[in-house]
């Protein structure tokens, strides 16, 4: 499944590894981007319980197969 999450802040780039290997774009906004392809809805719910443990607000979700 392809994800792309949108998130308030820039996340270190050091973090992509805990986020499933997503790839984190910083936007010019003031947001980041994280974007790639999980393997599952289990990896979706562990990359968005990280976010949620960190306190990073999550802004928007897309997801396409």
């Amino acid at each position: 499944m392809h994800v792309q999450i949108s998130v308030k802040g820039h996340l270190a780039l050091r973090w992509q590894e805990w986020f499933g290997g997503l790839q984190i774009a910083h936007l010019e906004d003031g947001t980041s981007l994280l974007s790639g392809t999980l393997p599952d809805q289990a990896a979706l719910y562990g990359v968005l319980w990280q976010l949620c443990d960190q306190g990073i607000a999550l802004l928007a979700f897309t997801s396409s197969h």
